[in-house]
């Protein structure tokens, strides 16, 4: 059977995000409405969508506000859409959740506190402890960024730092009756880690917090340390009362797109293999163990034998030392690259869900046999970019970047490896 692999991937990709859409999940999960007040708050890259999901299907009155991230807004008539940056805070986000964790506050036991949450809203909810600035957060978060941080290491920082994460939001909202729906961009889909867990009991404590920093050799300012040595620092721990009436739900998760994705390449003739759907660790090393498997299926068949996809999801994280563009998706597919110095038969797609590759203007990139040739041919060293982090600068110079724009979701990394005959 002759493939189109481009047109498979960008399908195995669509299918992925739209296994994730707000318009897709939401509805499903929305609660009965309360004989009171519903307040619906919320933070994340999908809270817009999923803000306008509520509003279209939700029978009763409604207010409240989310904040997401420049340019993942949705057209909302009651609930106010605020965008704010990631993933480094700023004033906006800061402005934000002031007001939403003031909205929580004063309602009774009647009343319905609905939290829109996706990955994302760790930045974009970015209330400092007091005693802690909003500088403090964004040098801090700008460090773990570039540390090769995990997503839990980063936020059990960031919750340890804060005073609406780690379960204080929804304290706040106490004696009301608190239903999150969450969006999982977290590998293991922990409810505590997604969006740093603001109505989640969180199991980590300020020394953890402070562990991290020591690790990744990350300064901070002596008042911040004090601020995670004090008891004012801990987060809500499992048992606390006043979560007492919370509700978690997970509606979307990495696994669900990654078996819609399956679905796409199983009939169009190639044998999915679900490799994992939370694989964390440096990106590049993880290219390396993906075309190591890849080889491994071309010439003996094996853990599946070809015309046959491999698929996986998760958050890798890139050690930033050279000064290029490019978000962990492009790192990971420019090392796939070259680790498989242009390999017949594979090819290849790395792309984060939210349309976002880190900070960059495209959701990631496809890599094909040719690749390697083709941009030794206008000049451009993949070894030489690789080692400066510049995974966008390579595929854009091949013309191989996948833009998407926000996709108003976010369900982590997607990646899709076809291994032809």
């Amino acid at each position: 059977m002759a493939f189109d692999y481009r047109q498979l991937l960008l399908n195995m990709f669509e299918a992925a995000v739209g296994a994730a859409s707000p318009e897709r999940c939401v509805p499903l999960h929305l609660p009965s409405p309360p004989a009171g007040r519903t307040i619906v708050v919320g933070a994340g890259k999908a809270a817009g969508s999923m803000a306008k999901a509520v509003e279209d299907h939700w029978p009763g009155p409604l207010e409240g506000l989310v904040v997401t991230r420049y340019g993942h807004g949705a057209p909302c008539r009651r609930i106010e859409v605020i965008e704010a940056s990631h993933p480094v805070p700023d004033a906006a986000g800061l402005a934000a959740a002031e007001r939403i964790l003031a909205a929580v506050q004063g309602l009774t036991a009647d009343d319905l506190v609905l939290c829109l949450i996706s990955g994302g809203g760790s930045a974009l909810l970015a209330l400092p402890a007091p005693g802690v600035t909003l500088a403090d957060k964004q040098s801090i978060n700008k460090a773990l960024l570039k540390s090769g941080a995990t997503i839990s290491e980063m936020n059990c920082v960031r919750k340890h730092l804060s005073a609406i994460k780690g379960g204080r939001l929804a304290a706040a909202a106490a004696p009301a009756r608190v239903v999150a729906l969450l969006i999982s961009d977290v590998p293991g889909d922990d409810p505590c880690v997604i969006a740093s867990g603001p109505t989640v009991a969180d199991p980590t404590t300020s020394a953890d917090a402070l562990a991290i920093l020591r690790k990744y050799a990350i300064a901070a300012p002596d008042h911040v340390l004090a601020h995670l040595g004090s008891s004012g620092a801990e987060t809500l721990k499992p048992g606390d009362p006043r979560l007492a009436r919370v509700e978690n739900v997970m509606i979307a998760a990495p696994q669900m797109s990654l078996e819609a994705a399956a679905a796409v390449a199983r009939e169009a003739g190639a044998t999915p293999l679900i490799l994992a759907n939370d694989i964390e660790g440096e990106a590049r090393d993880v290219a390396l163990v993906h075309a190591a498997i890849a080889r491994q299926s071309y010439h003996f068949g094996q853990p599946i034998a070809p015309p046959c996809v491999l698929i996986s999801g998760g958050e890798t994280t890139v050690t930033v030392r050279g000064s290029g563009r490019g978000g962990r998706n492009a790192e990971f597919l420019l090392a796939l690259c070259v680790a498989l110095d242009g390999h017949p038969g594979i090819y290849a797609l790395a792309g984060d869900t939210d349309g976002i590759d880190g900070t960059e203007d495209n959701a990631g990139a496809l890599l094909f046999p040719e690749s390697l040739a083709r941009a030794a041919a206008l000049g451009v060293d993949a070894k030489a970019r690789l080692a400066d982090n510049d995974g966008y600068g390579f595929f854009s110079a091949i013309g191989d970047l996948v833009v998407t724009g926000p996709t108003l979701t976010n369900v982590n990394d997607f990646r899709a490896i076809v291994v032809g005959r």
